[in-house]
């Protein structure tokens, strides 16, 4: 093997999931209306509420739909990984991901290849985001969407490694709608996406606790700095670390010697 059959693999894997992406229109048109509904209708909600303008990171007052608007870019990338998943899922009931990973090409890598084509399409989904939220007068400086890209692409990777972690477990593809409610929903709302921290150590140590522990509130603030062309280092090493570990164990889980997979045989 060398270095033109890997990337062979690559671009076969990445544009299988790009043409799947454009000839699903309602999944890319889904994907947008679920962060907009929320940044045009809910944000003046939770505005009147938690008051007319917060401290965000960067120390400035602002009002609170820009500082949510980083936390809908992750919301994004949560249910682009679940998504992916979804259809790792199916692909393994139809049979054509069993036929991938009995290829001579290393397990990670194939696996990898599937989480960098998930991603790619999660960040463009949310540059398209944001450059409607930019017509809505919600704008970043222009470095700060420079600096996104790479954050964009380090928090795509971990929440899709967690996706593909949970499929290795999923059976059966009615199950997995469920496991996504489980997961999705607890780390969205137990997180840093709609409230600043200090604000939920205001109403719950135990909320404050989570959701400053919560792998998605990392993966928050780290977009949300580096939309203002800050770097955080703290929410970096964590996001990445979860990534290598959630990885890690997903690499195992379609190991069909040694993860879930051979108990999924047995079935």
């Amino acid at each position: 093997m060398n270095i033109i059959h890997f990337w062979r693999a690559l671009w076969g894997i990445v544009g299988r999931e790009l043409w799947r992406f454009v000839t699903q229109r309602e999944r890319f048109i889904s994907a947008l209306v679920r962060p907009l509904v929320w940044l045009f209708v809910f944000a003046a909600g939770f505005r009147a509420a938690l008051g007319l303008a917060i401290m965000p990171p960067y120390e400035t007052y602002i009002l609170y739909e820009v500082y949510i608007t980083p936390g809908l870019c992750g919301m994004i990338q949560l249910f682009n990984g679940m998504q992916s998943s979804l259809s790792m899922v199916y692909d393994r009931e139809m049979g054509s991901m069993r036929i991938l990973l009995v290829c001579p090409l290393p397990r990670w890598f194939l696996l990898l290849s599937k989480l960098l084509a998930g991603t790619g399409v999660s960040v463009l989904q949310v540059y398209v985001f944001l450059g409607i939220a930019w017509f809505y007068d919600i704008q970043a400086p222009w470095q700060g969407y420079l600096w996104l890209l790479p954050a964009l692409v380090l928090s795509g990777l971990m929440l899709g490694a967690l996706g593909l972690l949970l499929s290795s477990f999923i059976k059966q593809l009615e199950n997995f709608a469920g496991v996504m409610n489980f997961v999705i929903f607890p780390m969205f709302f137990m997180s840093t996406a709609l409230y600043p921290l200090w604000k939920l150590k205001e109403s719950s140590a135990l909320l404050h606790n989570l959701a400053q522990y919560n792998p998605f509130s990392q993966a928050v603030e780290l977009l949300r700095f580096a939309l203002y062309a800050q770097f955080n280092q703290s929410a970096f090493i964590y996001v990445f670390v979860a990534f290598i570990a959630f990885m890690a164990v997903a690499v195992i889980g379609y190991n069909p010697s040694k993860g879930m997979m051979i108990k999924k045989a047995g079935v």
